[in-house]
């Protein structure tokens, strides 16, 4: 492995992602505020024009005639309507992180209504299955072969009559599936035992307990989504919050019921986004940093080389936060039956007294946790009982569909599932399941092109971005999996530069409202360390050979103008390259592409509006899309593989438990591996990498020194 250099040695194409200290918990608490996208391509990695895109058959661009070439001109969901009434909405945007019931299990059913989508400029475009919900069901047959699995479950899907499914959410939220010897909660179980207990005839309703969350508000739309299944059912849910912020409101007034303890911390005053800048602090200490940014809105950078916020990247969050706060205030206006005014009148007086809550009608209840529980216990007729018949999340989690009759149909779709930053190979220092593998994720769609088991791939994407040449190589094996069979991208939190890098390959883009996405653009630059260097008395000298030798490596003193020129010049070409293959992968003209480009980070709605997302809705809108593209039947059932999925291996699993015995966090070897990772351009809108293309850091001793410092503890 290369030697890491920390510091700001010169790093020709070099993207910063926009860290800015951004706290973004209004935007998007999963990640490192994903806010600002960045891309560079090496030459290498270029694509021809997109003139030629179009005209040639290269194989760079593998041509579908059975696709015509990704003709998508609809540009937003006739199902993402925002005055209508919570149940209305929630049914139209029909979606889940996880494997859908509702076209992998009998149980559920879609009406498979299929209606046109209209872009701005009123071309009506790719008609599309909005996927809605409904309950089904069961016939006597059924039943009975129901009742009897569950006779013969094994010990551990085994459940009392009569139970209520407990699930305490809070913290991060991961878009994987997770392992019995997982920690942590998963979108997918947590959809999966939402529909479970909706047909599991043991169940009698849910007691969710919400704490403070780090989730984006994609999942939590996912979430909610599943809750209103649920609610349809019959079946009871109520929610119980400690802490109570915007978002886990946002969630916990879905369930109808909310209770509250009388000491609960309520913080109800509104939505901000902030942004620091270290370029007065970088300056005092007698470093230059040396920035060429492509695209108004490319904000990677600024924090390093600004001390204030630009008009372009202030126009751009703000719109962000004004989508947010919208939704929240129309979401909570149609759940709680009150006008949008009340509600930000409400909000405005800064929201921290329980009793207030109570008072306003916006809570069920102030009632402790056992108080909750014995009033559950009175509800189900428990009262001999010593304590509330429950299950908690994990356990049901164990609980297999089959057992409940929801095991699907015999048509296969394969489900992929790309999260967290992209990477091309696993470093010693990488958290098993932490990120996209291009190695690995690139065999695997491999090997679903070559089977013909499958009549469709979803494509599950939560993902900020990362390596540059790693995205290209899985955008092009994406398009090769297109060519043979129907592919669906399905975003999550986020899919934006290297993660919308892989979405614009595939056959159909589906997004969550509040799904960040776009960030096509590139930023590039280097350190000037001349005046630090001479403060601390270190000195560097280079031979070199070739005019242009030193761009990557002289950092102790600033470009020359030649240098400078052609380092302007090469990030020009690599936002030519991106831009112009985003715009032939969406059909779109070179021009129309550079109206959404820039480096702007987009809401799902808005990127819908905009030819970046075809459709709004959840994983189960992605289901009904690829049994449409498949040309099969809405009303038929299918058995979605996750390919993705693996069990941990015997290394990992004493790895994981050494890591716990010595106390390791998690956190630190992430922070290392940002640090470890420093060989090749990165595409990614998280986090500060300094990344340059080849070896140049690899030889400075500051950096050294520091990785040397940080590996021995």
């Amino acid at each position: 492995m290369s030697n890491v250099l920390f510091s700001p040695p010169p790093f020709h194409g070099l993207c910063f992602p926009h860290r800015s200290r951004l706290k973004l918990s209004a935007l998007f608490p999963s990640h490192k505020p994903p806010l600002s996208s960045l891309l560079h391509l090496s030459p290498s990695l270029a694509s021809p024009p997109t003139s030629r895109l179009l005209s040639s058959s290269s194989s760079l661009l593998p041509s579908n005639p059975r696709r015509g070439g990704f003709h998508f001109r609809a540009l937003e969901s006739s199902a993402a309507k925002t005055n209508e009434d919570e149940d209305a909405e929630e049914s139209k945007n029909v979606g889940d992180g996880g494997t859908p019931p509702s076209n992998s299990a009998p149980g559920v059913g879609y009406d498979g209504a299929v209606r046109e989508k209209v872009g701005a400029d009123g071309e009506v475009g790719q008609e599309y299955p909005t996927g809605e919900f409904e309950m089904e069901e069961f016939d006597w047959w059924r039943l009975f072969v129901v009742k009897v699995r569950m006779l013969f479950a094994l010990p551990w899907e085994r459940v009392k009559k009569g139970s209520v499914l407990s699930m305490r959410l809070r913290g991060q939220i991961s878009d994987q599936l997770k392992t019995r010897f997982s920690s942590g909660l998963s979108l997918p179980q947590i959809c999966e035992n939402f529909i479970k207990a909706a047909y599991d005839p043991r169940v009698s309703g849910i007691y969710l307990e919400i704490e403070p969350l780090s989730c984006g508000w994609a999942k939590i739309d996912e979430i909610r989504r599943h809750i209103q299944y649920f609610k349809k059912s019959g079946k009871f849910i109520v929610s119980h919050v400690t802490i109570c912020g915007e978002k886990e409101y946002y969630l916990a007034c879905a369930c109808g019921e909310v209770y509250v303890p009388p000491s609960a911390y309520v913080a109800l005053y509104g939505l901000t986004v902030q942004s620091s800048f270290l370029g007065g602090v970088l300056e005092k200490v007698g470093i230059l940093p040396e920035i060429q940014r492509i695209g108004r809105y490319k904000s990677a950078g600024d924090q390093l080389s600004r001390k204030s916020m630009s008009k372009e990247v202030c126009e751009m969050l703000t719109t962000l936060l004004d989508n947010i706060y919208e939704n929240w205030l129309e979401t909570i206006s149609s759940t709680r039956g009150k006008k949008r005014e009340e509600i930000e009148d409400f909000l405005n007086t800064g929201v921290y007294q329980v009793e207030r809550l109570k008072e306003e009608g916006y809570i069920t209840n102030i009632l402790y946790d056992d108080e909750v529980r014995s009033m559950l216990k009175a509800r189900l007729g428990q009262k001999d009982k010593k304590d509330l018949l429950m299950v908690d999340y994990s356990k049901y989690s164990n609980v297999r569909k089959w057992t409940l009759g929801l095991e699907g149909g015999k048509d296969q779709i394969a489900i992929i599932r790309a999260s967290g930053s992209i990477s091309r190979t696993r470093s010693p220092l990488s958290v098993s399941g932490s990120g996209i593998i291009s190695e690995q994720l690139i065999e695997k769609i491999r090997s679903i092109r070559e089977s013909e088991r499958y009549k469709a791939v979803i494509l599950r994407i939560d993902s900020p971005g990362g390596d540059a040449l790693a995205s290209d190589l899985m955008w092009r094996e994406i398009r090769l999996l297109a060519a043979s069979k129907p592919v669906i991208a399905s975003m999550s939190d986020v899919a934006a530069s290297g993660g919308y890098y892989m979405a614009m390959a595939a056959e159909a883009i589906v997004a969550e409202k509040l799904t960040l996405t776009g960030s096509i653009g590139v930023v590039t630059g280097r350190f000037s360390l001349n005046k630090l260097y001479e403060r601390i008395g270190f000195n560097k000298e280079i031979i070199s050979r070739g005019k242009y030798a030193e761009l990557n490596a002289a950092d102790q003193r600033p470009f020359r103008p030649d240098e400078a020129a052609l380092f302007e010049k090469s990030a020009q070409n690599a936002y030519q390259l991106f831009r112009d293959k985003a715009a032939f992968s969406r059909s779109m003209t070179v021009d129309q592409m550079e109206e959404v480009a820039q480096g702007r980070v987009w809401s799902g709605k808005d990127a819908a509006s905009r030819g970046l997302v075809d459709a709004i809705g959840g994983f189960s809108t992605a289901v009904a899309i690829a049994k449409h593209k498949a040309n099969i039947p809405q009303d038929r059932q299918v058995k979605l593989v996750e390919v993705s999925k693996r069990s941990p291996s015997l290394p990992e699993l004493l790895s994981g438990f050494g890591n716990s015995l010595l106390g390791l966090d998690k956190t630190v070897k992430e922070a290392l591996q940002e640090l470890k990772c420093l060989n090749g351009v990165q595409a990614r809108t998280e986090g500060i990498l300094f990344e340059s293309v080849g070896n140049a850091f690899d030889d400075n001793p500051i950096i050294a020194i520091i990785m040397d410092c940080l590996n021995s503890y």
